[in-house]
Formats: C-alpha cells, sequence, structure tokens
C-alpha cells in the first residue's frame, strides 16, 4: 500500500506539472493562383501574368510557442515562428530562420508581458486589426508596399512590454537596439556621400486598443530609424518613386470597427512621413474603409476601398478596391476568391507613378510601362494546425 501510495503521488505530481507547462507547435498554410492583367515584363512593357502564389490571405507559418508556470500569477513565454513559401519551400523573411517571430520573455497575471527579441511593432499588433489586409482580403489589400508597417513591421533587438487586459483596454511600448557600438541611435547603410557603411537600425514603437462588446479602436505610434540598416531592410520606396526615406521611417496611425449582428464595418488612417540622409522628405497618407458581411455562418464576403496619396518631392494617388467571398470547409480550412483593382495616377519628376498590388519584392510588382492599373484574380485555400 505504501508503495502504491508513493506511486500514486508521484504521478499525481507529474500531471501537475505537465499542467503547469504546456509547448504548442501550430502553423497556416496558404496557396492558389493568381493573374494580374498589368505586370512588367521582362522588356519592361506591360503583360499579363499567372501564378502560383501563396502567402497571399495570411503569410504562411509554423511556430513553436510555450509556457511555463511560475507560481503567483507569473509565468516564462516564448515564441518562435518561421516564414515559408509553399510554392518552392524556401524560408521568407530574407531566409532567417525564425523570421516572422522569435522572443522569450515574462508575463504576469493582471499587469502584462515583458518580453525580449525579433516581435512586431505596435502598428502591427494594433492598426492591422482595422485593414482588409489583416481582416478579409488579406496581402493583396495591404497599402502600397507595406509603407506604413501594418504586415511587415518586425523588429531586431526589441524589448517590448505588453499590458494585460483592463476592461478591454490593452497597451504596450517597444523599444528596437541599434546593437552597434557608437551609434545607440543607429546609423546609415550608405551615408550623404553615398558611401557604404555597416549600417544599423533602431526602432520606438507604441500604442494601444480598446474593445467593448461591437465597438474597437487603436492608435499607434512606430519610429524606425535608418530602415534599410535593418535585417531584412524594410521597405523605403512606393511604385519606382524615391520616397527618401533612407534616414527615418515614422508611422501613426488609428482604426476602427462597429459590428451590426453579422456585418461588421471598419477602416483605417495611417501616415507615413520619410526622410533621407540628405534631409529631403514626403509624405506618405492611406485612408481606408471596409465591410465585412457573413451570409452564413460558414459563407461571408467582404467589400473595402482605399485611396493613397503621396505628396512631397514626388507626388502620387492611388485608388484601390479589394473584395473577397470565403467559404469555411471546417473550423481550420476554408477556400476563397479575390478580385482586387488599383488605379495610379501622379508623377515622379514627370514619370508618372505605377500601379502595384502588394509589395514591389513579392506578388506581382510594378504595373508596366504604359499602364497605370492592375486587376488581380486570385483562387485559393487556407489551412490551420
Amino acid at each position: 500500500m505504501k508503495k502504491l501510495a508513493i506511486a500514486t503521488g508521484l504521478a499525481l505530481s507529474a500531471a501537475a506539472a505537465h499542467a503547469q507547462s504546456s509547448v504548442t507547435l501550430y502553423g497556416l498554410l496558404d496557396a492558389g493562383v493568381s493573374y494580374v492583367n498589368h505586370a512588367a515584363g521582362p522588356d519592361g512593357n506591360a503583360a499579363s501574368k499567372v501564378k502560383l502564389d501563396d502567402g497571399v490571405i495570411q503569410g504562411n507559418r509554423w511556430g513553436i510557442r510555450g509556457s511555463e508556470d511560475l507560481g503567483g500569477g507569473l509565468a516564462a513565454i516564448f515564441t518562435l515562428e518561421n516564414g515559408l513559401s509553399v510554392a518552392n519551400g524556401t524560408a521568407s523573411q530574407g531566409g532567417a530562420l525564425f523570421g516572422r517571430q522569435a522572443f522569450v520573455g515574462l508575463s504576469q497575471q493582471g499587469v502584462g508581458a515583458l518580453t525580449f527579441g525579433r516581435q512586431y511593432s505596435l502598428s502591427t499588433d494594433y492598426i492591422a486589426k482595422y485593414a482588409a489586409g489583416g481582416v478579409t482580403v488579406g496581402n493583396y489589400a495591404f497599402h502600397i508596399n507595406d509603407v506604413d508597417q501594418l504586415t511587415s513591421s518586425r523588429i531586431n533587438n526589441a524589448v517590448k512590454f505588453t499590458s494585460a487586459n483592463f476592461g478591454g483596454l490593452t497597451f504596450g511600448a517597444l523599444y528596437g537596439f541599434s546593437n552597434q557600438a557608437g551609434a545607440f541611435a543607429g546609423s546609415p547603410a550608405t551615408d550623404e556621400d553615398g558611401v557604404a557603411n555597416a549600417g544599423s537600425s533602431r526602432t520606438i514603437s507604441f500604442g494601444a486598443n480598446f474593445d467593448h462588446g461591437p465597438f474597437g479602436a487603436a492608435a499607434a505610434y512606430t519610429d524606425i530609424r535608418f530602415p534599410g540598416s535593418a535585417t531584412p531592410a524594410f521597405p523605403i520606396t512606393i511604385a519606382n518613386v524615391n520616397t527618401f526615406g533612407d534616414k527615418d521611417l515614422r508611422t501613426i496611425g488609428v482604426g476602427a470597427r462597429y459590428a451590426f449582428g453579422p456585418a461588421l464595418v471598419f477602416g483605417n488612417w495611417t501616415n507615413t512621413r520619410f526622410e533621407s540622409v540628405t534631409g529631403r522628405s514626403s509624405l506618405f497618407n492611406n485612408y481606408e474603409i471596409d465591410g465585412k458581411y457573413s451570409v452564413t455562418p460558414a459563407f461571408s464576403v467582404g467589400l473595402g476601398y482605399t485611396y493613397s496619396r503621396l505628396s512631397g518631392d514626388a507626388t502620387g494617388h492611388w485608388n484601390q478596391l479589394n473584395s473577397i467571398a470565403d467559404y469555411l470547409l471546417s473550423k481550420r480550412t476554408d477556400v476563397y476568391a479575390l478580385v482586387v483593382y488599383q488605379k495610379a495616377s501622379g508623377s515622379n519628376n514627370g514619370v508618372p507613378v505605377q500601379a502595384e498590388i502588394g509589395s514591389s519584392s513579392s506578388f506581382f510588382g510594378n504595373s508596366g510601362s504604359g499602364a497605370n492599373n492592375q486587376l488581380a484574380l486570385r483562387v485559393g485555400m487556407r489551412t490551420r494546425f
């Protein structure tokens, strides 16, 4: 009986320890076929393009997250998340092993979490949830080249605090160190004389979000000093327009939503300022309004409009319509169809600006010469695990 009691006690202790700690493997995979009418061909002229595209409605990923209960509401936490291409199996985010997220820290119940590593800015955390890129259509709908950092703002060497939920209010702040001796505020990869340097990047970000019933709203600020020095570098150009952003990329944004039964209305405004090491600057504003309607629990549709305006040494205007029809095959898997249209106008030193759905470094790139618009069609599927 004594041996049985000891064995039972050990088994219960092991079960309790297991319940207090957890490690979860998770992921998401998206792939499909896309078409665009005015992609730039090898000769620079506009041509239609059909491609197997992946990571569109959401970026492909697999990751590991875990927590260990340290007692008194305190827990050790970590996340390691890899981005990848389903089309060819390569790593995203410049080839980094855990390029999407990599951090470790402590979480205190009723207070918040303090984490260290490669992490999202507060612009991504709080404003993306009020954008079609983060809610319905995905990466084709994020603002041109994601200059306002709603999806690609992953900060290296970052210390981040995110609060607990206080009656619907959450807030946070982040500081990304340059990690370079003698350059606490960062340094350019190329100086004003065009000389290449071992540059470094520094980031400050903070924001707040409020969710209560059908209403939600958020505001965030992110300042990336020397964005071209980061690894991988942040985008500082828009559709072949020099935005002069090699010294500073500063974004402020607000977003809001309201739900009416099966209908959801949401939108955002972002203001991004670029500054160069030579003192030149430009300003980019995005204005977005979107809607989503659940026809049935399994079938939903979405429609949105974004107006983007560049001012300063160059001018540009972009009008974009985003639409989606999405059908859930299960809680984990869905199929969808996208239709996205964008038209550009304005000029850069007399040269017309171009359309650009998504990012110039992926998806379709700029429209070819003689074309100032793009129409993209896509059918795809997504599954989560």
